[in-house]
């Protein structure tokens, strides 16, 4: 029997938070645009009617623009009105002149992740919407992404800050265009401001932004676009899942965070996953957040199932090679990932004169 359709804009809302599963307790990072600010709302009205606790609310006063302190104080106002607890955090320090927009984004994920792994906060809380999931679909197209960068942005996913992946980012909104959630604040007789930042056309997604009218008009709409992403998020949810199982059965823990891998069964797989389970591994040992680079990665990759790796080879802070007689766990073929030991720096000619 078909699931009946949600009556109010709430109801819609609180499918959304069923789909992502809900972790809470839950912070919400809120800009003062009407993205934010309609989820923070959104998220108050669903934490009332399920009696959980509220939503905190994090706003970041980045600095980056001569008023930006008080458009933080505006958001901790808006959000004390509405009986909510609200905390600006200052990015202090220096600013960037290059690469603004990524260096912006750290900074606010950094903050906020500080802040819920401080008081045991599971979740934070995002107003990514349906544009939000087209745009970074096409600046990872013109950037060259493959899959797994034009599947874009995960309903759930760990924070991108290091130290921090115990905290879900929750984008609840995904499915949801800028212009109902304006329809909705505007019902509840609610303000927004939107960043300048947002049209300052020295950012790419700004530039994106203005150029809409033009994809339009050739048929690129954003909730089309976002729908590309959604198909291409199944087929690296299923890549992910034949990862995992090669990484189950066709490898096995060894002495100081090595790995031994079963040649045999990688050559089995289809050799995007196998380059997938070669990368993981390789991640897996030597602690690195972004993968290997992918021709040196093919080229590792074909030398192990090729038989020509030889005495070994390094990548991405590994030694792979053939394992060792008592470390051959799947046969004679068995390959050994192993951490690289750190790379001694040599001194200065001059140094070593003057030890001598």
């Amino acid at each position: 029997m078909k699931a009946a359709a949600p009556d109010t804009f709430q109801d819609r809302f609180a499918a959304a938070m069923a789909a992502v599963g809900a972790p809470w307790p839950g912070a919400v990072g809120v800009s003062g645009g009407g993205d934010s600010v309609a989820l923070m709302l959104l998220l108050a009205d669903w934490a009332k009617a399920g009696k959980h606790p509220a939503p905190v609310v994090l706003t970041v006063d980045h600095g980056l623009l001569p008023n930006s302190h008080k458009e933080a104080e505006r958001v901790r106002k808006l959000a004390e009105a509405f009986e909510l607890k609200a905390h600006v955090l200052v990015w202090k320090g220096a600013k960037p002149s290059a690469d603004i927009e990524a260096e912006a984004r750290h900074a606010r994920y950094a903050l906020m992740g500080g802040w819920c792994a401080e008081h045991e906060v599971t979740a934070l809380y995002v107003g990514h919407t349906e544009e939000d999931q087209a745009e970074t679909f096409l600046l990872r197209l013109g950037r060259g992404s493959g899959l797994d960068g034009l599947s874009a942005m995960k309903p759930v996913s760990p924070l991108p800050i290091p130290g921090h992946a115990q905290i879900r980012l929750v984008r609840p909104l995904l499915n949801f265009s800028k212009a109902e959630l304006r329809d909705f604040l505007r019902s509840r007789k609610v303000e927004w401001s939107d960043d300048p930042m947002n049209s300052d056309s020295r950012f790419a997604r700004a530039r994106l932004r203005a150029a809409w009218p033009q994809l339009e008009n050739l048929g690129l709409l954003p909730s089309r676009i976002a729908d590309a992403a959604r198909h291409l998020a199944r087929a690296r949810t299923v890549l992910e899942d034949m990862t995992q199982g090669y990484l189950q059965r066709g490898t096995r823990p060894g002495e100081g965070g090595a790995l031994a891998l079963d040649p045999l069964r990688l050559k089995m797989l289809p050799r995007e996953v196998g380059l997938r389970a070669l990368a993981a591994a390789l991640s897996k040992v030597s602690g690195e957040e972004y993968r290997p680079r992918f021709d040196s990665l093919e080229r590792l990759f074909d030398s192990i199932l090729g038989g020509s790796l030889g005495g070994g080879a390094t990548l991405h802070g590994c030694i792979v090679a053939p394992a060792s007689t008592g470390g051959q766990v799947f046969g004679s073929a068995t390959v050994t990932v192993s951490r690289e030991p750190p790379r001694k720096v040599k001194e200065p000619a001059a140094a070593q004169r003057r030890k001598s």
